[in-house]
């Protein structure tokens, strides 16, 4: 890849770091209903009242670490969540005979694990404001690499012990908390305390009631958000479910997800072709994304056929991998000072979906099956587009700028 070539070490490391980080935090996610199930000999209604509460939990993170960006500064807010998210992992395999204080970490987890993810999306943005757009994207590659990688790994941690995939989840983010620290720390030095870059216009320091006023900037790319991963749950509440029921190995449904996986890597050049000759901007980029998704679930609709899910799952990845890196390069390109604060509030209302989606996607399946959750799939995809569209509307001014500033640069493929 000589592309990566170009980027200084600092950058290359920090991908490095992210991968790590990334394969850690996905060794445990993917167990917590087997743990609580299996370990603790709880129901899965139990099961899903601990995943609901770590949800909350990341709401809430999102939004405040955005809120504290400037506030604290980036070393304190990055180090500081990731080493109390690491404390909490490692403190939980001794709840395992408390419920309450099992369900309690679980939020605690949820908060600090999200905490610092506004913060270190902000800091890439200005640090390296030229190139934000790509780096952005390749990080998006990067931690998803991590996921595959730490997926394929849970299962095995899982055979040995539950509690060594915790304790492994919080060695990672320790290990990224150490990075960070000497990275930072590195750059105080040498730069003094670092939070914009020099070619990013300084806005007066805004309170969050000024920052809520500019509506336009943030409040229908979040909305947005929110209905493209409110819809997005149907794999999870839908098609599982779906496959069990018609007799198929479960291992067809992980096969999606390795699908999923392998495309977000290998389908780069797909992604760079449809941003260089139909959406240059990003907000341009969500209205595709959101196009993508509402194809995939009336494809499914249409085929209710393990076929119709694997091209279904490639048209969904395409949309993923277009609005992942988007949504924080936009936000970082026109919040100016406020990036932290608006790219947190955004992830904060897009996580609500996260947590919506599950429980009135499953109330529908149990009803009537999956046509039901895919046809309330279809609408809320229709929705994301609209907001999507009216976001696009609304900025169309900075899209005559980003288009411009685009035009003046020499076009480098991002895989």
């Amino acid at each position: 890849m000589k592309w990566l070539e170009s980027y200084p070490r600092e950058v290359k490391v920090f991908l490095v770091a992210s991968l790590i980080n990334s394969a850690g935090s996905s060794l445990m996610w993917p167990l917590v209903s087997m743990y609580v199930f299996d370990e603790l000999n709880r129901s899965m209604g139990d099961a899903g009242i601990a995943i609901l509460v770590q949800s909350l939990g990341g709401i809430f993170g999102q939004v405040l670490g955005g809120a504290l960006y400037h506030r604290i500064g980036a070393k304190k807010l990055i180090v500081g969540s990731l080493a109390m998210n690491a404390l909490g992992l490692l403190t939980l395999p001794f709840t395992s005979g408390h419920w309450v204080a099992f369900v309690i970490m679980m939020g605690f987890i949820g908060f600090f694990n999200v905490v610092s993810v506004p913060a270190i999306q902000a800091f890439v943005g200005f640090r390296f404001a030229d190139r934000r757009g790509e780096l952005f994207n390749i990080i998006y590659v990067a931690n998803n690499i991590g996921v595959a990688l730490g997926t394929g790994l849970s299962g095995v941690l899982a055979d040995l012990s539950y509690q060594l995939s915790f304790v492994m989840n919080g060695v990672t983010s320790a290990v990224f908390a150490g990075f960070f620290w000497s990275y930072l720390s590195r750059v105080d030095r040498e730069e003094g305390e670092v939070h914009l870059s020099k070619s990013v216009r300084k806005r007066e320091e805004s309170s969050a009631g000024l920052l809520f006023r500019d509506t336009r900037l943030y409040l229908f790319v979040g909305l947005g958000s929110l209905f493209l991963w409110f819809g997005n749950s149907i794999w999870n509440t839908g098609v599982s479910p779906f496959i069990i029921e018609q007799g198929l190995p479960k291992t067809m449904y992980g096969l999606l997800w390795t699908l999923n996986g392998i495309l977000i890597f290998a389908a780069q050049p797909i992604i760079f072709w449809i941003k260089r000759l139909y959406a240059r901007h990003a907000s341009a980029q969500m209205t595709w994304a959101g196009g993508f998704y509402l194809v995939a679930y009336i494809i499914m609709l249409g085929t209710q056929n393990y076929a119709g899910m694997i091209f279904a799952m490639v048209l969904a990845t395409l949309g993923e991998m277009l609005i992942a890196p988007a949504v924080p390069a936009f936000l970082s390109d026109h919040g100016g000072r406020g990036a932290p604060f608006y790219i947190g509030l955004v992830g904060g209302i897009g996580a609500a979906g996260r947590v919506l989606g599950p429980y009135i996607m499953g109330r529908l399946y149990d009803f009537g099956g999956l046509p039901p959750a895919l046809w309330l799939a279809i609408g809320v995809a229709v929705l994301s587009i609209l907001f999507f569209v009216l976001h696009s509307w609304l900025n169309r001014s900075r899209h005559d700028l980003d288009v411009f500033e685009a035009a003046t640069k020499v076009d480098t493929p991002s895989s």
